[in-house]
């Protein structure tokens, strides 16, 4: 479009591993950027980014960065967050955040594109960008919720270490060579880089993500039963979480079994994840065709498999669904909002 409005779009966190996708995606998507801010702590500006042939310098985020940005996307950190988005709010600037600082918010807007894309025109000036395991199975549950209705959710995911940074995969990498040259590991970042006892996460798998509240429930797990119930719309939902870390780069995987209201045809329920948006049905057991981690990294979409009816509950299913967690699970959900807050001022 000749006439299409063009926006001075701002970055917070450009070199961390969610912003340098998020910059690569603005590129790839061709987003109408007129100018494009990148922002950082004060320990990374300075460096320079390339976006489209131009070398951008970052700067330092500060409350006055956002004069004249119409839009901001955030991944650095929920302090950063919580600092930063009512300064650039005063601004006029709308904000998609990544981190958990506003999600829970009751004036928040808790946004998957695929699920409830609509909320984002309820925004007070910030729209949440849910945890990453959560995104990926509220997509994945969102077609069945409104055919079938579910009344409970229980889930166990085997989670990639670059959620925790890129620290925690190269603790990963130096870990599991140590341990194949029969080395002693000494952990320093996994499960939690603030608490005192660490684990070795080559060869393992940590249960624990993020740390331990009151209830014996982890912070991840709890995000996991809040945000599903914020997102679907739908308090009266049951979910349980257990979150697990294992020695995967990129790609969060979950077994997820769902209680459905009404009984179903397991055929209409692939038909139905094949057909939804920004999913792969991924089916086939005879051929052993399934998603994989390794198959899914540096993918925008959801992938699913394994769609079984429950032996013991006939109206339940079980699904294995994995997604490129700095994708689908941050990145891409938080430039597909952008992209629809574009369109609907143009």
């Amino acid at each position: 479009m000749s006439n299409q409005k063009l926006f001075n779009v701002a970055v917070v966190g450009a070199t961390g591993a969610v912003g340098e996708q998020i910059i690569r995606l603005l590129a790839e998507r061709n987003f109408p950027i007129q100018e494009l801010k990148l922002l950082s702590s004060a320990r990374s500006a300075g460096s320079k980014v390339s976006f489209k042939g131009q070398e951008i310098t970052v700067q330092e985020a500060t409350p006055d960065s956002f004069q004249g940005v119409d839009i901001a996307l955030f991944s650095a950190g929920g302090d950063v967050s919580k600092a930063l988005i009512p300064e650039a709010i005063k601004h006029g600037t709308v904000c998609v955040d990544n981190t958990s600082a506003f999600r829970m918010d009751p004036e928040t807007p808790l946004v998957v594109p695929e699920v409830n894309i609509d909320k984002v025109n309820e925004h007070k000036g910030v729209i949440a960008n849910p945890n990453c395991s959560t995104i990926q199975m509220v997509q994945t549950l969102k077609p069945l919720y409104d055919r079938y209705g579910i009344s409970r959710i229980i889930v166990s995911t085997y989670q990639a270490v670059s959620g925790a940074g890129a620290r925690a995969i190269d603790e990963m990498l130096r870990q599991s060579r140590e341990v194949l040259a029969g080395n002693e590991v000494e952990p320093q970042i996994l499960p939690v880089g603030s608490l005192p006892k660490k684990h070795q996460i080559a060869f393992n798998a940590i249960p624990q993500i993020d740390k331990f509240v009151e209830n014996g429930f982890t912070y991840e797990e709890m995000k996991m039963i809040n945000e599903t119930k914020k997102i679907m719309g739908d308090e009266s939902l049951e979910v349980t979480a257990t979150c697990v870390r294992v020695p995967v780069v990129y790609g969060h995987s979950e077994s997820v079994y769902v209680e459905l209201k009404s009984d179903f045809d397991i055929e209409e329920v692939k038909q139905l994840l094949a057909d939804a948006p920004g999913i792969i049905l991924q089916d086939n057991p005879a051929e052993q065709v399934y998603p994989l981690a390794t198959d899914a990294a540096g993918k925008l979409e959801t992938f699913v498999g394994r769609v079984r009816r429950d032996l013991s509950n006939p109206r339940a299913l079980n699904l294995w669904i994995v997604s490129d967690n700095l994708l689908k699970g941050a990145a891409w959900n938080a430039v597909q909002i952008a992209e629809y807050i574009a369109i609907e001022q143009n």
